[in-house]
């Protein structure tokens, strides 16, 4: 009996060190089939984000550490941060007082900020998550109407930051980088050049195009133009594309998606700037309100259904880790540390718990399961499938009619998903052939649910 409880324990201990240790196998990598991120072992990771671009800036250790704990706690996987940050993060010094370069020069580093940034990234891999990390904001690169700048960057010093931030964190398997700082590249100027300069030298400081996952993070595009892809798509050091919403309710971002989706060569895609939770719609509080939990959910279950790998979530308290007598930008109001309890944020588990529950490789988008396959935005059934699976998300509740055989199975088992809370109801088993007419369980402004539809044989658990 002694020896069982020993045997226990060791097992129970080599599960916490497991956990502990989740990047053991190496880094993040694109799947072969180019739609997904994978861990080395080639087992899905499913991308779900946090915009935390102030954390290394405004944080001290103990608030980056309870931070992260909590964010693991609800299931992210992703923390998108900023080494130079957006709000004077060059002469704003950090919680600990120090500045990120030497006289704002690009080529020296200073070596106190970035052991905060150490610790910071560190932390996040105890607790299995993954830094998205900017190695600067896109102001430092050229003003636009609202950032502090100043502008230090060319080609020549992007270059070699690049290469420097590069190799100082090239043995960290948990970052994934992230060009761009929320600036999209203007015509006619070098800033293309510029972003390529840096990127390049991150791949070369970090050991080459395979040590170094990277994105790009844009502004909204003020067309369905396909996010980071319309500048840098065939860029070799462009690993997925990424994109923004600008903070607007119902922006139809999963058309956007579907442009990056569709581009050649294939590459993985997704939103990682959606509308933030408790931000003013479209900068505009006094007249739209603030955005709500079903803004979040939505543009969390349309990108994802329409082709996307992952999916951010956001909060405008958050992103800026605001607190009493701090400046608040747009209108910040809670405390970052109990913001990090709003609805949506509580329920981005949900969307990644459903996600993980079948086969995600093979996942893809297809909206000829849905015959209502053209609703706007604010009222969208979306779906997605994979060879015995389909799941259809209806914005508002409202009914719709799928066209059966798109799936394997003679019969298929359906059940409701409730995106509020998680809960799944079974709704019994159909013949998969014709068409069949869906009703949800409840229908009206903020009651979105997902039918899911099984090949029976397959016996996949609830999410």
């Amino acid at each position: 009996m002694k020896n069982t409880f020993l045997l226990v324990a060791m097992l129970a201990l080599g599960e916490q060190v497991a956990a502990q240790q989740p990047f053991r196998s190496g880094p993040l990598k694109v799947s072969e089939n180019k739609r997904y991120l994978v861990h080395a072992d080639g087992s899905p990771f499913f991308y779900l984000g946090d915009t935390a671009w102030e954390l290394f800036h405004r944080l001290n250790r103990a608030e980056a550490d309870r931070y992260l704990k909590r964010r693991a706690e609800q299931g992210f996987t992703v923390i998108q941060a900023v080494a130079l940050a957006e709000l004077d993060g060059l002469n704003t010094p950090n919680a600990n007082g120090d500045k990120p370069l030497l006289n704002n020069d690009p080529t020296t580093p200073n070596e106190a900020y970035f052991k905060h940034v150490d610790y910071v990234i560190d932390k996040a891999a105890e607790y299995g998550l993954v830094i998205g990390l900017l190695p600067t904001w896109g102001d430092k690169l050229f003003k636009s109407s609202w950032g502090q700048g100043p502008q230090i960057f060319n080609a020549q010093n992007a270059n070699a930051y690049g290469r420097w931030i590069g190799d100082r964190y090239k043995n960290r398997p948990n970052i994934i980088w992230i060009m761009g700082g929320d600036r999209n590249p203007r015509e006619g100027t070098e800033d293309v050049a510029i972003w390529r300069a840096m990127a390049e030298g991150v791949q070369a400081g970090a050991g080459g195009p395979d040590k170094a996952l990277m994105s790009f993070h844009p502004q909204p595009n003020a067309t369905a133009d396909g996010g980071s892809s319309k500048w840098f798509h065939r860029d070799n050091w462009l690993d997925f594309n990424m994109h923004q919403n600008g903070h607007c309710r119902d922006t139809p971002v999963y058309a956007k998606i579907t442009v990056s989706y569709n581009r050649i060569p294939t590459k993985p895609t997704m939103d990682a700037e959606p509308i933030y939770e408790d931000h003013p719609v479209c900068f505009n509080a006094n007249d739209l309100g603030l955005s709500n939990a079903l803004d979040v959910r939505k543009a969390a279950y349309l990108d994802l259904f329409a082709g996307a790998h992952g999916h951010t979530y956001g909060c405008h308290d958050i992103w800026q880790m605001y607190s009493p007598g701090r400046e608040s930008v747009n209108g910040a109001h809670l405390n970052w540390a109990d913001a990090m309890e709003l609805t949506a944020a509580n329920q981005m588990k949900f969307v990644r718990r459903l996600m993980e529950s079948r086969p995600m490789l093979e996942r893809i988008p297809d909206q000829s399961l849905v015959v209502e396959s053209d609703y706007p935005a604010a009222e969208r059934i979306q779906a997605t499938r994979g060879n015995s699976y389909a799941l259809v998300y209806t914005a508002a509740g409202k009914p719709f009619t799928v066209n059966m055989g798109k799936i394997s199975g003679k019969d298929v088992s359906t059940s409701w998903f409730n995106p509020r809370t998680g809960d799944v109801k079974g709704n019994g088993k159909i013949a998969n052939t014709g068409r069949h007419r869906f009703v949800p369980p409840t229908t009206d402004y903020g009651q979105d649910w997902i039918l899911i539809l099984d090949d029976s044989t397959k016996r996949y658990s609830f999410p």
